[in-house]
């Protein structure tokens, strides 16, 4: 999944010739799709990035893999905790390495940021190829996974908060991800079975407890208390519905009616022409014009979507190609301070989410048309590494461990979803009640 992981969580504000880049200009799309015999079907614009070869890919796709084993950190060097500009209260128990300030004013990464991002670099070290063979890797995956089981037990990750901005869920849904990878590679051994297991449920239980009444979804910002109705986050819904597929899949209870309600949340999202917006409590009256903002949430809407048999391929080519075409606008906010910056609120954190979700919904186009996109994606991606060849989207240097995770992810996408998009479907979602409240217009 994804990487996903959330997550949580990413879009940015750094203009090239301060960055030292070369502009990335887009051309309109051509009229017929390189390969394809069908006249209808337009080729993706052009960028003027330049080429990619798969080998220099693969070369750097080894090296991210150094890169991020050399970088695990913690007490027991289990965590790639991702850094935001969240923060909260320090403990004594809190690993001093992550703390700062003094006195009172002690505040140290949420834990819900050092779950989530151990996960999302956990899942993309399980696409190396050779990974079962690999004794350091296979040593340090099972470092992250031994944290990320223990981290249940951890006082804020319990679901009883108040509401308000938290990250928990974040840590919810990315790890209950990296755990189910890591069972379904068989990479947990007997003695841990039971608890790992328990752990997913915690994780699943976790999610149902902070789903937002009425609307259904998640978000990291909600309203008023947990109780409360608010608006569901098309940066985080997505995320929690592929993680509850693949919960499902696997054979683990999720709470009836759950995945259902946030994708009805998820419609409400939906505006004209495809924009998705920030988030929805009602059926959104989002201009198009703020599609150059919000076409990472584009892209995680349209693959779930497709995931669960209700998008199209005409939408996500929209989004796609709404991706490459104002990916500028993604440009301008990366390695900067501030996160909803205007015109289109814009966070440096939406960068590489958008680019990890443009890599799932390349995968779920017909096969003829997936090399153009995946040709537009790499060169990108490629033009935008960092000089010690690394990918990052914050100002905070540990954040280049969840940038070049997601890369990693992206880069790997076609043979994972090749593995995986043919697996058997989970369980059919139940039908709501009865008398069950459903996201509605009037919510």
């Amino acid at each position: 999944m994804k990487n996903r992981l959330t997550t949580l969580v990413f879009v940015i504000g750094l203009s090239t010739a301060w960055a030292g880049q070369a502009p990335i200009e887009t051309e309109p799309p051509a009229t017929k799709q390189a390969g394809s015999s069908d006249p209808a079907v337009a080729a993706p614009p052009d960028v003027t990035a330049p080429p990619v070869e798969q080998s220099e890919v693969d070369a750097a796709v080894t090296a991210s893999i150094a890169m991020l084993l050399a970088r695990q950190e913690g007490p027991t060097k289990a965590e790639w905790p991702y850094q935001g500009v969240y923060r909260v209260g320090a403990t004594d128990d809190d690993p001093e390495s992550l703390i700062e300030g003094r006195g009172r004013r002690r505040t140290v990464i949420p834990i819900g940021y050092r779950v989530g991002g151990t996960s999302i670099v956990g899942d993309a070290l399980l696409r190396v190829p050779g990974c079962d063979e690999n004794e350091e890797l296979r040593a340090a995956l099972e470092r992250a996974r031994g944290f990320v089981v223990e981290s249940t037990s951890h006082a804020n990750m319990n679901p009883k908060y108040g509401g308000g901005y938290d990250v928990r869920g974040w840590g919810y849904i990315y790890g209950c991800d990296f755990l189910l990878s890591m069972r379904e590679r068989g990479f947990v051994a007997d003695a841990e079975k039971q608890r790992h297991d328990e752990a997913i449920q915690f994780y699943l239980d976790g999610l149902e407890a902070i789903e937002i009444p009425e609307v259904g979804g998640w978000n990291y910002a909600r309203r008023g208390p947990l109780a409360a109705p608010s608006g569901t986050s098309p940066f985080m819904t997505p995320p929690g519905v592929q993680v509850l597929i693949e919960a499902e899949r696997q054979g683990f209870p999720v709470a009836e009616g759950l995945r259902d309600r946030a994708m009805a949340a998820l419609e409400l999202t939906i505006g004209e022409d495809g924009v998705v917006a920030y988030s929805a409590q009602r059926k959104t009256r989002e201009s198009p014009d703020m599609i150059p903002g919000a076409m990472g949430r584009m892209l995680a809407v349209e693959t779930v979507r497709s995931e669960t048999g209700v998008g199209s391929d005409d939408a996500i080519r929209a989004a796609l190609a709404a991706f490459v075409n104002h990916w500028d606008e993604l440009l301008k906010r990366k390695q900067k301070n501030g996160t909803h910056v205007a015109p289109y609120g814009v966070a440096p954190y939406y960068f590489f989410y958008a680019h990890g979700y443009a890599a799932e919904a390349i995968e779920r186009l017909p096969e003829a048309e997936r090399a153009a996109w995946r040709d537009r994606l790499n060169r990108l991606l490629m033009s935008v590494r960092d000089e010690d060849g690394s990918w990052n989207d914050r100002v905070f240097p540990r954040s280049a461990a969840y940038g070049t995770a997601v890369t990693v992810l992206a880069f790997t996408e076609p043979g994972h979803a090749a593995r995986t998009l043919n697996r058997p479907p989970p369980p059919q979602a139940s039908e709501p009640k009865a008398g069950e409240e459903t996201a509605s217009d009037d919510s």
